[in-house]
């Protein structure tokens, strides 16, 4: 009758522990797909910092000025001569 206890109790905690181990092996799932998320997240946030940083440093450049003189301002090179078409 001992053994019989002992055997069934013993039974228990292994079916217990095998339920915990499942539950553990989806958890460890999903926190690895919120691992990845985050690492794809990361990379394409080091990528947007990298262009707006070629940006930054473009925007320090010469030709960026003379650019946006053309685009915003207007204004054009003493050699320079503009055509514009009927109805501007």
């Amino acid at each position: 009758m001992a053994m019989c206890a002992i055997s069934l109790v013993v039974l228990l905690l292994l079916g217990i522990l095998l339920w915990q181990g499942r539950t553990l092996k989806k958890e460890l799932a999903e926190y690895q797909k919120q691992e990845q998320a985050l690492t794809r997240k990361v990379e394409e946030e080091k990528a947007r910092t990298e262009e707006i940083d070629e940006q930054k440093e473009y925007m320090q450049t010469d030709a960026y000025m003379e650019e946006a003189a053309r685009d915003r301002l207007g204004l054009v090179k003493d050699n320079e001569i503009i055509f514009k078409e009927d109805g501007e």
